[in-house]
């Protein structure tokens, strides 16, 4: 058996791949060992007795379908988790996300007419002053103290 690592070797620089992504045509063995100068290993690549082989990688099927199960609230349960809860979602992103759905609210109020623009004021502040858990505490609040204009 002939070795072919030169010929490997060369063909994988100029092919600029790995030497195990380096194929040559088994039929051609005597002229891949006769080739001795790089320009020799050129003509054997022109001529498709070296090719290069396409890359191996790693399939993301398993991993899409795992996601999609997790973006449903899946594969979630307490062995899966890893940081404190605070650690997976901090406070202060879970207070801001409530703050600006709670602002959102009253300010679609405010603009439809149903909120004075007083009382849109005093609500803001108690928003910022954590005066209300969430949003549903906040339209309670509302229903119940008869601010709200036409409901």
């Amino acid at each position: 058996m002939v070795t072919l690592s030169p010929q490997k070797r060369m063909a994988s620089k100029m092919l600029k791949i790995g030497s195990s992504r380096v194929w040559m045509d088994p039929k051609s063995i005597d002229d891949i060992s006769e080739a001795v100068t790089r320009e020799d290993v050129r003509k054997l690549i022109k001529r498709n007795v070296i090719q290069k082989k396409t890359a191996k990688s790693n399939s993301r099927s398993r991993f899409r379908a795992a996601k999609a199960q997790r973006d449903k609230g899946r594969r979630k349960g307490q062995g899966s988790r890893k940081g404190t809860r605070n650690a997976r979602e901090p406070r202060k992103d879970r207070w801001v996300k409530n703050v600006r759905s709670m602002r959102k609210a009253i300010r679609e109020m405010r603009d439809s007419g149903k909120l004075s623009k007083k009382d849109y004021r005093k609500l803001y502040s108690q928003i910022k002053g954590g005066v209300f858990h969430n949003k549903s505490a906040l339209i309670t609040h509302l229903k119940d103290s008869g601010l709200l204009k036409g409901d």
